[in-house]
């Protein structure tokens, strides 16, 4: 349930969204676009290009490659993406999508910057050779066909506390997949990764800031939709790729990438603790008795899934998925 303060709370912070977009966010004709780090088929040297390209990722270990396309299939989802953030209650209430308010002129330029990372990993590993495309392109539709469930119920601080969290999220993946290919010797594939993390830093930085205005406008309020968020666990905008089928992809998918670290138990643990040290949880007074019950219960959530990481065993067996046979 959205109460009419939490509204009145977004649209108080509005120009401070509108004033972040205006200073950190490029336009389209300033940004780099994927065919800055392809082979350019237009070029006599193309064959040399592409051939150098499946050299460099022929050494790519089978569960990174998965890895990768899992990263890839939750980037393709985007049209659901956009969806989600202007369905939130006081985000799109003009139901426009072209609207230049300041919080539908950020789902626009966060997706549209988004969708850019799904279209580069996409091209490069189909110029790969080593990816059943077809698998691949029937698992992004899958999931756009299933859409995304956040567990965030319409509610605007739950979704600003998603999002803060899923970016981080999203970023630590693409940081520590670019360090395997690296370890493997595509330097450019490490490139690609930095570059999409970069980017993901600035969303994630983007969210926080959002949220950090509401922490001090609304701590109370704030505080109840980070407890929730927790409570509910947060889940990866994939999650439903397999629905209606008799796949079981993202649990693989899923496996792998705790497997060889790529993002684990350890990191959802640590991604909590950045969090709560960021809005100065501990911090936050005038509280009420909701408030307070929140503010204890977040101060000690960290070390809680720092245990539970350190139980979880790694699984043994991954089953290879979307690789050509």
């Amino acid at each position: 349930m959205v109460l009419p303060h939490q509204l009145e709370v977004l649209k108080a912070i509005e120009p401070e969204v509108g004033a972040f977009i205006d200073d950190k966010m490029n336009l389209p004709a300033e940004c780099w676009q994927p065919s800055d780090f392809l082979p350019d088929l237009s070029q006599q040297d193309f064959p040399e290009t592409i051939k150098a390209l499946q050299l460099r990722m022929a050494n790519l270990p089978d569960t990174v490659l998965v890895s990768l396309i899992g990263n890839i299939i939750t980037e393709e989802a985007l049209p659901s993406y956009q969806t989600f953030f202007n369905l939130l209650e006081g985000i799109n209430e003009e139901r426009n999508v072209s609207s230049m308010s300041p919080w539908v002129r950020w789902s626009r330029l966060w997706t549209a910057e988004e969708n850019r990372h799904g279209d580069l990993l996409n091209k490069y590993l189909y110029l790969s050779g080593r990816v059943d495309m077809r698998a691949v392109e029937q698992s992004i539709q899958q999931l756009i066909h299933n859409g995304v469930d956040l567990r965030t119920d319409a509610n605007p601080y739950y979704g600003l506390i998603y999002t803060s969290f899923q970016e981080r999220a999203t970023k630590i993946s693409h940081v520590n997949t670019g360090k395997l290919a690296a370890k493997a010797g595509d330097t450019i594939l490490t490139k690609i990764c930095n570059t999409i993390a970069g980017e993901e830093a600035l969303h994630e930085r983007a969210y926080k800031f959002f949220m950090s205005k509401i922490m001090e406008i609304d701590p109370n309020g704030g505080l109840s939709a980070f407890m929730a968020m927790m409570k509910k666990k947060i889940v990866m905008p994939a999650s439903l790729m397999d629905f209606g089928t008799q796949h079981n992809y993202y649990k693989n998918y899923a496996s792998i990438t705790q497997k060889i670290g790529v993002y684990t138990s350890l990191d959802y643990a640590q991604i909590i603790d950045h969090l709560v040290k960021f809005w100065n949880i501990d911090k936050l007074q005038e509280l009420n008795d909701q408030g307070k019950r929140a503010q204890d219960y977040l101060s000690t959530l960290a070390e809680r899934h720092y245990r539970l990481a350190e139980r979880l065993q790694e699984p043994e067996d991954v089953q290879l998925i979307w690789l050509k046979h």
